[in-house]
């Protein structure tokens, strides 16, 4: 890993001819780079903390004074029960995966002596722009070099003690393996991502990670390819026939365990046979953690009627916005979806309002019906969507794909969340012996197109 300043073309030209290189080497070749990684960060450890904790220290003072969110000041500290661990984790899962080079996924015979196959490849260069998450840093590294990927990253200016650490112990690791150091560059400098951003003949993916506004500014300001999601925009709808301990549970899992997470639960559509019933039960599990309601008139009522002594500070009056709003935060947005005339389905209205206020990152249904949930499962256009169980779920590691580069709401090559598979591509190969395109034409041979075993 390269710690520079360089102008923007050489750092992607090096990045490009680097990725040729990491391209061409062997599966154990780029595990032994990772197993190094890996040592080097557990050895390191403790350096790693100290630097991050300078950054948390300072995020603090920034938080405090308005000036950064505390969502972001979660995602920047390391020392988070399990974090670090879990960084080095991932490393070893992404490493004991498949290789995901050199896949034929099609083999055709043209015709006698001539075959086609379509064989996964590495993507060449990809462009991470990343704000707070130091982990990121390691996970990046892990994915590009066992996808033969190379990489450059910016990180945001709130973790730059714990990006030169992390960047410094990743340098030194890969020096004393085949990969090429350049493989994975790390940018200091703010002003070079613009530079970056037009780089499109040597950059092959911009991957943002971050704010809205930094996922709108890329996308306004390259021609390179982007991957990922703006907003983590997360719904569940409860069915009038859900099982109440199971929506208890996946409910209040979907909105706590994480709520500065992009897969965290930000709306909640209730249906109105189960508004003085089982919602107000989850309402008092979720009160009981701290989570603020902002309920439309008809659940704020049932709520008022069935739960006099709620906290008042935590129910409130929803607005029109908050249902596309984004709070990572122990905030959540409640809608009434009503019951309907015959002839149509309340699920068919909650599909509609998931599909016309949704980011498309991940929505779950709570019902004890397969029928129903099918309906819901097929009809919200969504990167995720769930029957009983917490949008928690929505995460690279939990899918079994090694850690992640981040969650893409894409309908284009990948999406969900991007591992390994999520940084291929696949090329083409046609192998024969002297075969002329012109001996095809009218009247000459016949192509036999014929399907072959992979």
């Amino acid at each position: 890993m390269s710690l520079t300043e360089s102008s923007a073309i050489d750092i992607a030209r090096t990045a490009s001819l680097a990725s040729r290189g990491l391209a061409t080497l062997s599966e154990a070749d780029r595990n032994g780079a990772l197993t190094a990684l890996h040592d080097a960060l557990l050895r390191h450890k403790e350096s790693i903390l100290e630097a991050n904790a300078r950054d948390v220290e300072m995020a603090s003072r920034a938080a405090a004074s308005g000036n950064l969110s505390q969502s972001v000041l979660k995602r920047l500290d390391l020392s988070r029960p399990g974090k670090y661990d879990d960084m080095l984790k991932g490393i070893l899962d992404v490493r004991d995966l498949q290789d995901p080079i050199g896949h034929v996924t099609l083999r055709t015979l043209l015709d006698d002596g001539l075959v086609l196959e379509r064989v996964s490849c590495p993507i060449g260069v990809l462009l991470i722009i990343f704000e707070a998450r130091p982990e990121v840093i390691a996970n990046i590294a892990a994915l590009s070099i066992k996808s033969g990927n190379a990489a450059i990253l910016k990180g945001g200016k709130e973790s730059t003690e714990s990006f030169v650490a992390i960047s410094q112990v990743i340098s030194d690791a890969i020096s004393s393996t085949q990969v090429p150091k350049s493989s994975v560059q790390l940018v200091k400098t703010r002003d070079v991502i613009s530079s970056l951003l037009a780089q499109d003949s040597l950059i092959d993916l911009v991957i943002p990670r971050g704010s809205n506004d930094l996922v709108r500014f890329v996308k306004d300001n390259t021609k390179i390819p982007v991957l990922g999601h703006a907003d983590g925009l997360c719904s569940a709808y409860l069915h009038f026939d859900a099982d109440p301990e199971v929506a208890v549970k996946v409910i209040v899992d979907s909105k706590t365990d994480y709520p500065a997470a992009c897969n965290s639960l930000e709306t909640l559509l209730v249906h109105q046979d189960v508004l003085e019933t089982m919602f107000p039960t989850i309402a008092d599990a979720l009160f009981s953690k701290g989570v603020s309601l902002r309920c439309d008139a008809p659940a704020k009522a049932a709520l008022m009627k069935t739960l006099p002594a709620a906290p008042s500070h935590l129910l409130q009056d929803a607005i029109d916005s908050d249902y596309r709003t984004e709070f990572l935060d122990l905030i959540l947005a409640v809608k009434t979806i009503a019951s309907t005339p015959p002839g149509s389905s309340s699920v068919d209205v909650a599909v509609a309002h998931i599909n016309s206020h949704s980011s498309k990152h991940t929505d779950i249904i709570l019902t004890r019906s397969k029928d129903i949930a099918d309906v819901f499962m097929k009809g919200v256009d969504s990167a995720g969507v769930f029957w009983n169980a917490s949008t928690r779920f929505a995460d690279g590691m939990r899918y079994g794909f090694g850690t992640e580069v981040g969650i893409s709401t894409n309908k284009i090559h990948t999406r969900g969340p991007v591992g390994l598979d999520g940084l291929t591509i696949y090329k083409y190969l046609v192998r024969g012996d002297g075969h002329r395109a012109c001996d095809y034409s009218e009247g000459g041979k016949t192509w036999k197109h014929q399907s072959l075993p992979l």
